[in-house]
């Protein structure tokens, strides 16, 4: 299992603050920031390879499941 930042939003940000930087934003005055958007991913091939069950309302929130 794991919890991790939604890589397409990281890209699209990665590509918004490179597009201010090539029109002359010095990077020194761009904010940090965050992700703030997260996905999660189960791995349940895993989980039964040892011998671990799933709860179900974890497998409904999941964003993508690994069989």
């Amino acid at each position: 299992m794991g919890y991790e930042p939604n890589p397409i939003d990281m890209y699209k940000r990665a590509a918004a603050l490179a597009d201010k930087i090539l029109k002359g934003t010095k990077p020194a005055d761009l904010p940090v920031e965050f992700p703030t958007r997260f996905q999660l991913i189960v791995n349940l091939r895993t989980a039964k390879a040892i011998g671990l069950a799933v709860p179900a309302a974890l497998l409904t929130n999941a964003d993508d499941l690994i069989e």
